[in-house]
């Protein structure tokens, strides 16, 4: 990091420029296949790649002047105040990242069958991205006083990431402030927002509103989503004009608390660990039983209960319906679209024979994994340093 960004890290306006675009392309991608992993945020690959200044204050950009310029027409205005080139590029890499991990290499479905591999490789990531971040704290602040922040967001990080999911209300406040603290936490390094959804219990509620939008329940599930809405804007709008403050005021202390949230959340990606799933059925579709998906899961399953897959979803056999019914063709079943989403997860070290709970934990792939993260180092390394307006 050059020496001016110590001392003043972020630099006025947008200064963004078209001959950036693959390097913030691809920086987007790498927070997009992030945000797909469970206990990893794209702030995360953020502060790793060197956008995280950057991207707090494009966020910040969407302010009242922005808004107010929109409404009077005066788009040059808009544009010139908007940091739109800086998110862009990056929203266009997320959304091919969301696009490739989920149509061309399924990382959704390797978590579930190769989960030592694909933790391993963030693992290996984000322990070689402490150092790399540490060597870039001032001289001056590597003492036992820069030893505070860091253990303070490192304790911090932990106690989220070991939260225990608890039952909550479905009231507008707490909605609306489960929208504002998830937010925050997609935005902060370490800490994932899905997660925060989960230990706020509304996860499930979330995603079963976004799964009732389109069908009869449209108007119903629009009005539950206003509060969490509401409150993931007003959450975005205050914590960012916090963080920018931070960051300029008090870049070394805010760098070391965010390297802390990292630390902190090595705990759930470190990938040997005993993960509980909770099953959760999105929708439920009666079918003729000659239907040819019901008889593909009859014979894949029978009528009794339905295994557990190694994977984020699967369709399996529910209430039998008229199953008295003579004839074949009035009989029906249900068939239910179940979601698995991860509860918890305890991390244990599989070497150690008394620690090691299943035969079937891949020991050399999360090693393997872990050893290609750290590799990625070099590849991370060169990003931070490109670009005309790179912030390492």
């Amino acid at each position: 990091m050059a020496k001016s960004e110590k001392t003043a890290p972020i630099k006025n306006g947008d200064k963004t420029t078209w001959s950036e675009s693959p390097y913030l392309i691809i920086k987007g991608f790498l927070m997009g296949s992030a945000d797909i992993v469970p206990g990893v945020s794209g702030g995360t690959m953020a502060l790793i790649t060197g956008i995280y200044n950057r991207l707090i204050f494009a966020i910040k950009s969407a302010d009242s002047k922005a808004i107010s310029n929109t409404f009077k027409l005066q788009f040059a205005k808009v544009f010139e105040h908007f940091h739109w080139k800086f998110l862009l590029l990056l929203f266009t890499g997320m959304i091919l990242a969301v696009i490739f991990f989920t149509r061309i290499v399924p990382l959704q479905i390797y978590m579930f069958t190769h989960p030592e591999i694909v933790y391993g490789l963030f693992f290996g990531l984000i322990l070689g991205s402490i150092f790399l971040l540490l060597g870039e704290v001032e001289r001056s602040k590597r003492n036992w006083r820069g030893i505070l922040p860091l253990a303070a967001g490192a304790l911090f990080g932990f106690w989220i990431v070991t939260l225990v999911p608890t039952d909550t209300p479905e009231t507008f406040l707490f909605v609306f402030l489960s929208g504002a603290v998830s937010i925050c936490a997609m935005i902060l390094p370490g800490i994932s927002g899905s997660y925060i959804l989960l230990i706020f219990r509304k996860y499930d509620y979330i995603l079963t509103q976004l799964g009732n939008i389109g069908s009869a329940d449209t108007l119903a599930a629009a009005l539950n989503l206003i509060p969490f809405i509401l409150g993931a804007i007003s959450g975005l709008v205050i914590f960012t004009r916090v963080l920018s403050w931070l960051i300029k005021k008090h870049y070394a202390v805010t760098l070391l608390v965010l390297v802390g949230f990292l630390v902190g959340s090595l705990y759930v990606i470190w990938p040997y660990q005993e993960r509980e799933f909770q099953d959760i059925v999105r929708s439920v579709e009666v079918l003729p039983i000659s239907d040819p998906l019901v008889q593909e899961l009859l014979e894949r399953d029978g009528l009794g209960p339905a295994p557990i897959y190694p994977a984020p979803s699967y369709k399996r056999i529910g209430r039998v319906i008229n199953q008295e019914a003579t004839f074949e063709q009035f009989r029906k079943v249900e068939v239910e679209t179940v979601s698995r989403k991860l509860v918890s997860s305890t991390p244990f070290l599989p070497w150690v024979e008394e620690e090691k709970p299943t035969e079937t934990v891949d020991i050399r792939g999360g090693i393997l994994g872990m050893f290609a993260g750290l590799m990625m180092i070099g590849g991370i390394t060169y990003l931070r340093k490109a670009g005309p307006n790179s912030e390492a």
